[in-house]
Order: structure tokens, then C-alpha cells, then sequence
């Protein structure tokens, strides 16, 4: 049974039965909601998602890009992989540094090589 999380996204086919799934589990998701490129998988359920921002200096009247990275809860039933752009939502502190949660995956990182 998929419940709806409160967000416009695509719920995933596939069935889990991970209690910090916010479909198929009793995770709520509340918040902040981003977009970014999943840098690392090497974790157990938990990817690196690195997001950019451009960032205007006012001294030399250009931009820079910065970057901030996030810990995210990667359900199974989702399975982001490196590479993968990703829609991640903040929900409660699910460890020392993870509090968000992968809802969706945009764009699938080997669909860019065919």
C-alpha cells in the first residue's frame, strides 16, 4: 500500500518494508525539499547528495559557486545510484548527520550514456 507523502512526486513501484520509508513506512516528511546529484552510495541505505548554488560576491560583482552536500536515507525501494539526480525532503533526525529522505529520483545517471 503506497500513502501519499504530501509532496508532487511519483511514488516508486516497487514494495519495501523499510520503516523509514516514507511510502511504505511511518516516516513523515516535513520541510525543506531539494534537488541534487547523489555522490556517493557506499553506505548501507544512505547516500551523499551534493547540491550547487551560485552565490554572488558583492565586492567583485560576480558569482561563485558553492556546494553543500547532505547525508539521505536511500530506501530500498527507490535505490538511488551515483550519478542520479535526486528530489530529497527533510523529516525528523534519522541518525548523528542523516535527516532527509529520498523521495524520488529525476534523472537516472546511465539514461545520459544511451
Amino acid at each position: 500500500m503506497v500513502k501519499n507523502i504530501g509532496l508532487k512526486v511519483k511514488a516508486p513501484e516497487k514494495e519495501c518494508d523499510d520503516p523509514k520509508c516514507p511510502f511504505h513506512g511511518n516516516l513523515k516528511v516535513r520541510g525543506r525539499v531539494f534537488q541534487g546529484t547523489v555522490t556517493s552510495d557506499k553506505m548501507s541505505k544512505t547516500v551523499t547528495v551534493k547540491k550547487t548554488r551560485l552565490y554572488y560576491v558583492r565586492k567583485y560583482k560576480r558569482y561563485e559557486k558553492r556546494i553543500s552536500t547532505f547525508k539521505a536515507h536511500n530506501p530500498p525501494c527507490i535505490g538511488a545510484k551515483v550519478g542520479d539526480v535526486v528530489k530529497i525532503a527533510e523529516t525528523r533526525p534519522l541518525s548523528k548527520t542523516k535527516s532527509f529522505v529520498v523521495v524520488e529520483i529525476v534523472k537516472r545517471a546511465n539514461a545520459e550514456k544511451e
